[in-house]
Formats: C-alpha cells, structure tokens, sequence
C-alpha cells in the first residue's frame, strides 16, 4: 500500500493598499494608507471565518506588508512561524518558488504576503488552467488586500510551475 499524496495549502497575500501621502518616502518604507487598514482588517476577519490559518507566515520587509501582517497577527496561532524574507520584496517569481521548494513538508499551510507583480505572476504560473470564474478574475487582477488560495499535492519540495489547483480567490471588497 502506499503513503496518500501529501497536500498542502499555499495562501498568496498581497499586501493591502500603501499611502502615497509622503512621496519622499522610499518604496520600501511606505505604510498602509488609513482606509486600506480595514482591508487588512477584512483579511482578519476571513481567516477567521474559515479557520484557515497558516502555520508558516512569510513576509516581505516592506512596512506595507509588515502592517498587513500586523492585522492579521491576532488570529495566528501562537506556534505560527513567522519569517520576513527579503526576496519576497527584490526577487521574482522563480526566487519565491525556490523559497517555497526548502519549507519543511510539516507546513501544512503556508502565507505569503507580497507584492505584484511577483505574486500573480507565481500565481498564474503555479495555477494548472481551468475554466473557474475564480480563475479569470486573478488572472485579471490580484488586488491589493486579496488572497489567493492554492492546494499543492505533492509538498513543498517538489512544487513546480503548472502543479497546483486554486482553492479559492477572496478580496476584500
């Protein structure tokens, strides 16, 4: 007899809306504007409701998406890992998904909160295509404050382009 397929959950974050008020303010040090915090809030408040919640978190260093992350901190639970990764804010699709490839096979469900366009490029890359309504709106567009939600059958390390199956797309509005 052989061992079941394992599966995995991989969440695609980005972050909620940043604040353009100050424009001398590097890319990489812009907050959250006010109202978008309550698209974070929103994304809380879905976790919640499906009790999906990651056990690894990982984050880009950007204060956008470290605030994301603040939001949603509440809900975690308190084994969560959370690790701030800087190839999520400077590196591409293919970075993330080497990233991805050295999780531990534990992890049974994992956030990434990021940035476009790295985020739906790995999205749509990973996505095997079908003909959901989930999957044109992505493919249209991953707003600031969605998540999208991926099973990965086989585990983390061999997670490659066209293996995984979207589960869902949530956005905050």
């Amino acid at each position: 007899m052989t061992a079941p397929a394992h599966r995995s959950i991989l969440q695609l974050v980005r972050h909620a809306k940043s604040s353009w008020a100050d424009p001398s303010v590097p890319d990489i040090d812009r907050p959250l504007s006010g109202r978008r915090r309550r698209a974070a809030q929103a994304l809380a408040r879905r976790l919640a409701e499906i009790d999906e919640r990651p056990g690894v978190v990982l984050c880009s260093p950007a204060q956008r998406a470290r605030e994301t992350l603040g939001a949603i901190e509440g809900v975690l639970d308190a084994s969560a890992e959370i690790r701030i990764e800087p190839v999520i804010y400077g590196g591409g699709p293919d970075d993330l998904l080497g990233v991805l490839r050295s999780l531990p096979l534990a992890a049974a469900t994992v956030m990434v909160i990021g940035h476009n366009p790295t985020l739906l490029d790995l999205a749509i890359g990973l996505i095997i295509p079908d003909d959901s309504d989930d999957l044109a709106r992505l493919r249209a567009k991953l707003p600031t404050g969605a998540m999208a939600s991926l099973v990965v059958p086989n585990g983390w390390d061999q997670i490659t382009f066209g293996s995984a199956m979207l589960r869902g797309f949530w956005t905050p509005r």
